[in-house]
């Protein structure tokens, strides 16, 4: 397997090799203006799209941090990029270049003084997992098995340049604009930098572990302070399959069923009892054991709600709070989805988008029972995306619209449901979780 000796870090570093990615995307460009002329349109652009997916790809995954981490979260956004992107980008959950194995030890020289082999029984220098923040190893320690996750040299020093210099596409792209830009890109960005404190990650797992110990089939490793630092986290070796190979698998529908529900059941719990929610549902973070029990894996990405927001915010699932044309609007302020400053026609416009967004999204959350195996559920959401995509006058207006809280909130949601979705739960009961309530 490719391994990696060292990884860009500096700002100019990590720059150049983007500038050398914009390049090879030009190229593409050319290939498909040449493509248009001897195949279809259709051809023609699933080409490009590849290509690129392919290029953007192959530079970020040895740029890891989190110009990778843009890719791991954009994989989940299937109603939204190519196929292509999807496929390649979610290879960033689990199929990276690790680094190499004097760079495994400089790292633990560097953080305890000692070479592995020093501190546990057994460690194996070749990384069993490599995704956008850090990597995996087996060790043995006392007789128990280990999972010993190590961060990239470099990342959490780069994340703010990285950002930097995705902010321009990303004003492009969503139409950001206006004096409050800025907290959005440092709600992304201080979410990233929580993610690379491991001794955070650290606590924040024991205390989740603790906190949803009484939902039934529901697995969490125990974590070893002695073996971690800010930079490397020490946890239980878990046997069990990625869920996403579990999705795939010929799983009966009992089973399907069990891990479905207990997925919900961990979401809702930490949702509306905590009020705090691990903010990165993708596969890469959950593993399911051969008695069909859900294991969490991975707490670095965790997102306090404050009771203003998830007030309104939950308020708006009401379908009576939705339809009533004055309590909808008194929460579209609240949600800073409406501005005081909007135009009477800015207002009747961002009204009916969020109604129509928010009558879809919410749609899980009306009856005792929901079917996320449903096509048309998802398909809707599909066309909508589209729709809003395509909308002209969507782009002549000021996009940045809604708490900054919304990021991490419906980003939670779409994962959970894609996920839900492919697992194939059908008749997940959705207050289930209150019966864990002690």
């Amino acid at each position: 397997m490719q391994t990696l000796d060292k990884i860009p870090t500096s700002k100019i570093q990590r720059a150049s090799k983007l500038i050398t990615t914009g390049a090879k995307l030009g190229v593409n460009y050319l290939k498909y203006y040449g493509e248009k002329i001897t195949k279809t349109e259709e051809e023609a652009k699933s080409n490009l799209d590849k290509n690129n997916a392919e290029d953007i790809y192959d530079s970020l995954k040895e740029l890891k941090g989190s110009a990778l981490k843009v890719a791991q979260m954009l994989s989940m956004e299937k109603n939204i990029l190519p196929e292509a992107y999807v496929e390649k980008f979610s290879l960033s959950q689990f199929s990276v270049p690790p680094l190499s194995a004097p760079l495994v030890q400089k790292t633990f020289r560097k953080y305890f003084g000692k070479n592995p082999s020093e501190i546990f029984d057994e460690f194996d220098l070749n990384s069993v997992n490599a995704a956008s923040i850090g990597q995996v190893h087996k060790a043995k320690k006392d007789g128990k098995n280990l999972a010993v996750k190590i961060q990239y040299p470099g990342v959490s020093d780069s994340i703010s340049s990285d950002l930097t210099m995705v902010k321009p596409i990303a004003i492009k792209m969503f139409n950001i604009r206006g004096k409050d830009s800025d907290q959005y890109f440092k709600e992304v960005e201080n979410k990233l930098l929580e993610e690379t404190d491991y001794i955070l990650e650290l606590k924040q797992s024991r205390e989740v572990a603790e906190n949803c110990k009484n939902i039934p089939n529901l697995l969490f490793p125990e974590y070893y302070p002695e073996f971690s630092t800010d930079r490397i986290i020490t946890m239980d070796w878990m046997n069990g399959v990625p869920l996403s190979e579990f999705s795939k698998s010929n799983a009966s529908q009992e089973n399907r069923q069990k891990i479905g529900q207990t997925f919900w059941d961990f979401y809702m719990y930490q949702l509306h009892i905590l009020k705090k929610v691990h903010a990165d549902p993708h596969p890469g973070n959950f593993l399911v054991s051969e008695n069909s029990e859900l294991i969490a894996i991975d707490f670095g990405c965790m997102k306090n709600i404050p009771m203003e927001f998830y007030t309104p915010y939950f308020e708006l699932s009401d379908r009576s709070n939705l339809n009533n044309p004055e309590i909808f609007q008194q929460k579209l302020f609240a949600l800073e989805i409406l501005r005081e400053d909007d135009s009477a026609e800015e207002r009747a416009f961002f009204s009916e988008i969020f109604k129509e967004l928010l009558f879809l999204f919410t749609q899980p959350l009306q009856d005792e029972y929901f079917d996320f195996s449903n096509e048309k559920f998802f398909q809707d959401i599909a066309d909508l995306g589209q729709k809003y995509a395509k909308n002209t006058q969507l782009k002549k207006m000021n996009g940045n619209r809604g708490s900054k809280h919304f990021i991490y909130i419906n980003r939670t949601f779409f994962g959970l449901y894609s996920l839900m979705h492919d697992i194939g739960a059908k008749n997940i009961e959705i207050n289930h979780y209150l019966k864990y309530i002690s």
